[in-house]
């Protein structure tokens, strides 16, 4: 099995700073002037904890800041300039990005990666508790940006449009540099933005590190497995995995190390083992009965589902026989369900309503149900991408 060799990335460092001046890469002095209301305080240890939301604006891309209180509630803190424009996907409703993974947060929480898929850049904040401040807009390495893989200093993005790409990046210092000879194609047929159905849905790392997946949907419906090599860098080309039921979207990990993955044909969960050849096996498939199961949370030994046609959140457990368990229907939200985030202790899930334009809050209790304590109202409809520190 290929690993990722940190010591010899770090070797790369001079090439990387040479890569990224050559693409014009946006440093702290322009980013920061896109902000709204200022520069924010300057950048101090991580000490409070926030949810951020993406508004995936065309005409400008957006986040939202949101203080997390003691017992899981949000209030408004400031809203941040991306500095690049929000895409939608051909045909969306609710969901305009059609993707898990456009907001995440890395470095242990002190950094956020934004995607603006209307301009095919990737923004870099550093984050302070609920504050912001935009340093980076780096180009995306293909064509609407949709989904961002951490792991370590190692990141990929995923370019849903076109014939779809993934694109390294290493992240020194707080900033991104882009991985000479990383960008992979998927060979997909899409256009540009490509339909919701179509577009690849997800770019993510294995809890180890040693692959990146990407699930394409409704072009070929396969899981597309890269290993990752020397320095970072994938394979040539990925094996694609036939998923077990149609249009497989988004993902997560089991404590086992399994791949669990919504598949939005039939409203499944299915889970796999990843095998040595970078092949998937499959262990079970299960369906919630609702419509369109797209985005999947893990908590621990739990599994949130969103259901957009259904305005749902399912609970899935993995059985022992590393099959799926549908142990119940967990929450009925707003219209057109979308992304969720959970906090890193597993206190508190969080539900964007693409449809309303409303995030619903919930305490996860012991046995997994959850208990809803409040509603954030009046955010931008359809929207996309949330994250939680």
């Amino acid at each position: 099995m290929k690993t990722f060799i940190r010591g010899a990335t770090m070797t790369l460092f001079g090439t990387l700073l040479a890569a990224g001046a050559s693409l014009g890469i946006a440093g702290s002095a322009s980013a920061a002037a896109s902000i709204p209301q200022g520069t924010p305080r300057a950048i101090s240890a991580f000490t409070n904890h926030a949810v951020f939301l993406q508004t995936d604006k065309r005409g400008g891309n957006q986040i939202l800041a949101y203080d997390q209180a003691a017992d899981g509630t949000l209030s408004a803190g400031g809203t941040y300039d991306t500095g690049g424009h929000g895409g939608v996907a051909a045909a969306s409703v609710v969901d305009p990005l059609a993707s898990q993974g456009s907001l995440v947060l890395a470095d242990g929480g002190h950094i956020l990666l934004a995607v603006n898929a209307g301009s095919d850049t990737v923004s870099l904040f550093r984050v302070s508790g609920d504050r912001l401040a935009l340093w980076q807009i780096i180009p995306s390495g293909g064509q609407f940006p949709t989904s961002i893989a951490v792991h370590r200093g190692l990141v990929y993005v995923l370019d849903a449009g076109g014939t779809g790409a993934v694109q390294g990046y290493v992240l020194v210092a707080g900033t991104l540099r882009p991985l000479p000879g990383s960008n992979r194609s998927l060979g997909l047929t899409n256009t540009n933005p490509p339909n919701f159905l179509d577009a690849p849905g997800q770019v993510g790392f294995t809890p180890d590190g040693s692959r990146v997946i990407v699930t394409t949907k409704n072009s070929g419906s396969d899981i597309d497995v890269f290993s990752v090599g020397f320095a970072g860098l994938l394979s040539l080309q990925p094996v694609a995995n036939a998923s077990a039921t149609p249009v497989p979207f988004s993902f997560a990990f089991d404590l086992a190390g399994h791949l669990v993955v919504t598949e939005a044909g039939t409203s499944d969960l299915s889970v796999y083992t990843l095998n040595a050849d970078d092949t998937v096996t499959a262990l079970g498939s299960v369906s919630d009965g609702q419509a369109a199961l797209c985005w999947v949370t893990q908590v621990g030994a739990w599994f949130y589902g969103s259901n957009a046609g259904s305005a749902t959140v399912s609970a899935f457990q993995v059985g022992t026989s590393g099959a799926p368990v549908l142990t119940g229907q967990a929450a009925s939200t707003q219209a057109g369900t979308t992304d969720s985030a959970a906090t890193p202790n597993g206190r508190f899930l969080y539900v964007t309503n693409g449809g309303a334009g409303t995030v619903d809050e919930f305490h996860i209790n012991s046995d997994g149900t959850l208990f809803e304590i409040g509603m954030v109202t009046g955010l931008p409809s359809p929207m996309e991408g949330i994250a939680a520190s």
